[in-house]
């Protein structure tokens, strides 16, 4: 699939982020519930229109490495959340998103994370796909296991915690050959 992205589900459309996207990404992202695990946020309104700003930028390189997207929920057309992937040498990837709180526990999260790395692994050939969480954020790492990613270790102390110190990250993967099994 070449750029612009538009991946679907059953309820969600993964798309390039535009302008108009800026009071929903801003909702989610200056939300302390949304971002409490995050090492940013909460946002100010600048900090989004900045965020907003390099997705759109980002979309237009070439060759492009990092595929930022919009998560839009197709029945309401709101932006529920963001997913991106970064392509790195070797046929790595590694992947990350943040969901609206309002929408978590509904498996939109899953969804979504499963048709990028679904297509990562079958258009884009990667080779291995990885992911980290804060280890205090279990929705995060639940929605990596479900997706078949291992938990390959535990990096101490290697982010900035939200209101300071120093917090614990996992780290996640799975690898084509094991997605290609239909362990997910």
């Amino acid at each position: 699939m070449e750029p612009p992205y538009e991946i679907r589900t059953p309820r969600l459309l993964l798309r390039e982020f535009t302008p108009a996207d800026l009071d929903d990404v801003h909702a989610y992202a200056a939300d302390l519930a949304t971002v409490r695990y995050m090492d940013w946020g909460p946002n100010t309104l600048e900090q989004t229109r900045t965020f907003l700003g390099e997705e759109i930028a980002r979309a237009s390189a070439a060759p492009r490495t990092h595929i930022g997207l919009a998560v839009q929920h197709l029945e309401s057309g709101r932006v529920i959340g963001s997913i991106r992937l970064g392509l790195q040498p070797h046929r790595n990837a590694d992947m990350g998103y943040c969901y609206a709180s309002a929408w978590w526990r509904q498996g939109y999260g899953f969804e979504a994370a499963r048709a990028l790395a679904a297509h990562a692994f079958a258009a884009l050939g990667v080779h291995r796909l990885w992911a980290t969480c804060d280890v205090r954020n279990t929705g995060s790492f639940a929605i990596m296991e479900k997706l078949g990613m291992r938990r390959e270790g535990l990096m101490k102390a290697n982010q900035p915690a939200q209101g300071g110190g120093w917090r614990d990250t996992y780290l996640y993967a799975v690898l084509a050959e094991e997605w290609g099994l239909g362990l997910v």
